[in-house]
């Protein structure tokens, strides 16, 4: 049975995915990006906010009563039993979501679509898709992008990139690569010629025997 490409981008921190999603929009291709589904997920009101807020306690809340994101980071990356316990309650969770955002996307009549997540190896999320397309930059870069849009200081930013994949162990996974260490025409004529090599496996493309995703 046929059925539409599934793709999925992933990347360091920093290395441009949501531009990258961007630039594949711009031709008509809708996406998901895992990162917001797992914002959706702990927003007051949701289940896993309130199992977050009962282990970390009420320091991991803003006055609103929203998760403080940046706060609960710093507790999960200097404490790794800490990190593994928050991706068992957020994991499934946003698998069950993406799920659902996959399927709406396959019935809306694009060739293919994109699953964005920053941990698509390391979460599983690499079941879901058809193709793994890795954006990557020198580290220098990340460390340089991250420290700038968030605020942090370089040592901070340093200890978010090493407890990421290493880079060499993603780029081995990768099935296509984007080298987004250049300017925004550099990435749109990367995404451009991705764009036609997916149409045209899309046009061929059939569902694996025995896949249910």
């Amino acid at each position: 049975m046929s059925r539409p490409l599934t793709i999925g981008v992933t990347g360091g921190i920093a290395a441009g995915k949501s531009a990258v999603a961007r630039a594949f929009a711009a031709h008509g291709v809708p996406w998901v990006d895992a990162d917001d589904v797992a914002r959706e997920i702990v927003a007051p009101g949701e289940p896993a906010l309130a199992e977050i807020a009962a282990h970390f306690g009420e320091q991991v809340l803003d006055a609103d009563g929203r998760l403080d994101r940046r706060r609960l980071r710093a507790i999960v990356f200097a404490e790794p039993a800490e990190r593994a316990w928050l991706e068992s309650v957020t994991h499934p969770r946003v698998r069950e979501r993406l799920l659902a955002h996959l399927e709406r996307m396959r019935a809306s009549g694009a060739p293919y679509h994109l699953l964005v997540s920053p941990l698509l190896f390391e979460s599983g999320q690499h079941r879901l898709v058809d193709r793994s397309l890795v954006i990557d930059v020198p580290e220098a870069l990340q460390l340089a992008r991250t420290t700038a849009r968030d605020g942090v200081d370089e040592a901070q930013a340093r200890a978010i990139v090493v407890a990421q994949m290493p880079r060499d162990e993603r780029l081995a996974r990768a099935d296509d690569v984007i080298d987004n260490g250049g300017d925004l025409d550099a990435l749109a004529a990367q995404v451009a010629r991705l764009d036609a090599h997916y149409r045209q496996l899309a046009a061929t493309f059939t569902r694996p025997s025995g896949d249910s995703t």
